[in-house]
């Protein structure tokens, strides 16, 4: 395994992490799912990822559950908040009251102290930023939150919270965690430029874009067993499964058999090609997935390599 800094924090965190949204305490049994943790943590994975809101408490209770015989400094744990956990009005939301009765009740689900770090699960129009980072600076000093982060705000937004954080002493955020992979790249234009300038890192998640550049799925054909076929988590990768994604699939096959990796690793390894990129979340239902994807580290892309995926990628023809 490699590590690479948490945005410009001191903090190292595992080029490959693994998550816990939309398979632990859901569509992935308790037991396979401590096997795969303890995949990951051998295979030198040190950051692992969960949320209040997957499936309400269950995604950070198998997570940390899993992670409970490892010396707590040896990884790296994060939780969020944002996304309702409750029908009241202040059951949702950046709101002092709800980050932090979010935050102790997720420490008390995963029986530790702290976590390493706090995101806001997305931007709260109806809370100040003010008061959301003095919230989250004020559990920093208490000892329960480490390092605070973001996910899926937009540049003006992480400028916004960098500005802010500065004019009243605050702690600056370090990582925002957004959508990346090879066909969901809204990041490159604007998010990456001004994160670079602000020293934030990007964890990014659905890196093999829910699965679709796993290579497994082709036009009109969708395996029994896989995710797409399963209606309680198949919603967020409908939007995938079109033909011309599809075609690219099978094209990006080639390039990654002339590599001689899989074309998960092919994927991966095109995401860590980019240094404002910390670390490359995954999602994984079985230790056998954890062991491929982990192989991405070892693989540098050339630029003719890239330029053969760029050229697949925007349709256009090549040599």
């Amino acid at each position: 395994m490699k590590y690479r800094r948490l945005g410009r924090s001191g903090l190292k965190v595992s080029e490959i992490s693994l998550g816990s949204w939309l398979t632990y305490g859901k569509s992935v049994e308790d037991n396979i799912a401590e096997k795969t943790i303890h995949k990951a943590y051998e295979l030198g994975i040190n950051f692992f990822d969960s949320a209040n809101v997957y499936e309400r408490g269950e995604g950070e209770r198998v997570m940390s559950s899993a992670l409970k015989e490892y010396p707590r400094e040896s990884y790296v744990l994060t939780t969020k908040a944002f996304w309702p956990m409750g029908d009241g009005p202040n059951d949702r939301g950046l709101s002092r009251k709800h980050v932090t009765e979010q935050l102790h009740a997720s420490l008390k689900r995963m029986d530790v102290d702290y976590v390493d770090v706090f995101y806001c699960h997305r931007y709260d129009k109806e809370t100040p930023v003010d008061e959301t980072l003095r919230t989250i600076d004020d559990l920093i000093r208490q000892g329960k939150i480490l390092y605070a982060g973001v996910s899926e705000w937009s540049a003006a937004q992480i400028e916004e919270a960098v500005g802010t954080a500065d004019k009243y002493l605050l702690d600056r955020i370090v990582v925002n965690q957004p959508q990346y992979n090879m066909f969901h790249r809204y990041i490159e234009s604007e998010v990456i430029p001004v994160s670079e300038k602000y020293g934030v890192g990007q964890v990014v998640f659905s890196p093999l874009a829910q699965g679709v550049l796993s290579g497994k799925y082709k036009p009109n054909q969708v395996p029994q067993d896989s995710r797409a076929a399963n209606e309680s988590i198949n919603r967020f990768i409908q939007g995938f499964l079109k033909e011309d994604v599809l075609n690219k699939v099978e094209q990006l096959k080639g390039v990654a058999k002339e590599l001689d990796i899989t074309l998960p690793t092919l994927a991966l390894a095109w995401i860590l090609r980019q240094p404002n990129v910390s670390s490359a979340l995954i999602g994984a239902s079985r230790p056998s997935q954890v062991e491929e994807n982990v192989k991405a580290v070892d693989v540098q892309l050339t630029d003719d390599i890239q330029e053969k995926v760029e050229s697949i990628l925007e349709n256009k023809s090549h040599d």
